[in-house]
C-alpha cells in the first residue's frame, strides 16, 4: 500500500537534479587540466629564454609547479574534479531544501499537522517542493488513506504511514548521496597521488646524486622541486575534498534530522486523532 502511495504522489522538485555521471566531469576536468598544465603553467614566460625545458625564473609559482612533472595534470584533474562536483552538490542540495528555509517549513507544516489541517500541511508542501516535501506529501497520504481505511487496526495504520515515509524517504536519498562517495574518494586520491609524485621527485634526486659532479645540481634540484609541488598540490586538493565532503553530509545530515522528524509527527498525530480505534 505504501508503494502505491508513493506511485500516487511522484515528485514534485524542480530545478537542478545533478548529475548521475560523474565519469564526464571528471573526464572535462582532465581535458582541462591538460590545457592548464600545458598553455598557463607551461607558458614560455615563466622560463629561462621562454623555453619551458630550461629553469624557471626566479620566484616564478606557475614555472615551478609545472616543473612538478606528469604527475601534476593527474592531481590537478582530482582538484578540479572536487571543485566541479561540489557546484554540482550545491545546486542539487539547494533543489532537495526546496524553495523557502527547510527550519522554517518543518515548523509550519509540523504546526499544520498537529492541528489536524492535512490540507493546509499538503499547501505547504507544494508551495515548498524539495525532498523534505515530497516526503511529507506522501505520508500525508498514506494518513488520509489510513483513515478512509476500516478493516486494519490503528497500530497497523500508524505502521502503514510510517511505511510510506521510509519508502518515500529511500526514494529521495540517492539524489542526496548522489556523487559524494566520489568526493570521499578523492580526499584519499589526493594524497596518495601527491605521495606518488613525492617519491618519484626523490627517486629523481637521489639519481642525481648518485651521477655526481656539479652539473647534475639542475637535475637535483628539479627533482627536489617536483616532490615538493606534488606535496604541496595534492595536499591542497586533498583539504579542498575533506571540506567539501563534511560540508554536504552535515546538509544532508541536517535534511535527514527534517524528515525524521516530520515523520515522528505525523505518526503521532494518528495516533492522538484516532485514540478511540481499535
Amino acid at each position: 500500500m505504501a508503494t502505491t502511495q508513493a506511485k500516487a504522489n511522484p515528485k514534485k522538485s524542480s530545478g537542478f537534479q545533478g548529475v548521475k555521471n560523474a565519469f564526464f566531469i571528471i573526464l572535462v576536468c582532465f581535458v582541462l587540466a591538460v590545457l592548464f598544465f600545458k598553455y598557463i603553467l607551461g607558458a614560455p614566460e615563466h622560463f629561462v629564454n621562454g623555453d619551458p625545458t630550461q629553469p624557471v625564473k626566479d620566484g616564478n609559482l606557475m614555472g615551478t609547479v609545472y616543473k612538478g612533472g606528469v604527475v601534476v595534470p593527474v592531481i590537478i584533474t582530482l582538484l578540479f574534479s572536487v571543485i566541479a562536483l561540489s557546484i554540482e552538490r550545491f545546486f542539487a542540495l539547494r533543489t532537495a531544501f526546496g524553495k523557502s528555509s527547510l527550519g522554517k517549513f518543518v515548523v509550519s507544516v509540523k504546526k499544520a499537522i498537529t492541528a489536524g489541517d492535512m490540507a493546509k500541511a499538503q499547501e505547504l508542501c507544494d508551495k515548498q517542493q524539495g525532498s523534505v516535501a515530497n516526503v511529507v506529501g506522501a505520508s500525508i497520504a498514506a494518513y488520509k488513506e489510513m483513515e478512509a481505511t476500516t478493516n486494519l487496526k490503528r497500530a497497523a495504520k500508524v505502521s502503514k504511514i510510517q511505511q510510506a515515509h521510509e519508502e518515500a524517504t529511500q526514494l529521495e536519498m540517492p539524489t542526496l548521496q548522489m556523487n559524494m562517495p566520489i568526493i570521499a574518494t578523492i580526499v584519499t586520491l589526493g594524497t596518495l597521488t601527491a605521495l606518488f609524485g613525492t617519491v618519484v621527485g626523490m627517486i629523481r634526486s637521489f639519481a642525481a646524486l648518485a651521477s655526481g659532479g656539479g652539473g647534475d645540481s639542475l637535475q637535483l634540484s628539479e627533482g627536489i622541486s617536483e616532490a615538493l609541488v606534488n606535496t604541496a598540490s595534492g595536499i591542497l586538493t586533498s583539504w579542498v575534498a575533506v571540506v567539501s565532503y563534511n560540508y554536504y553530509s552535515n546538509k544532508i545530515d541536517k535534511l535527514t534530522y527534517a524528515l525524521d522528524e516530520v515523520g515522528y509527527t505525523i505518526a503521532k498525530t494518528y495516533e492522538a486523532n484516532h485514540a478511540d480505534e481499535a
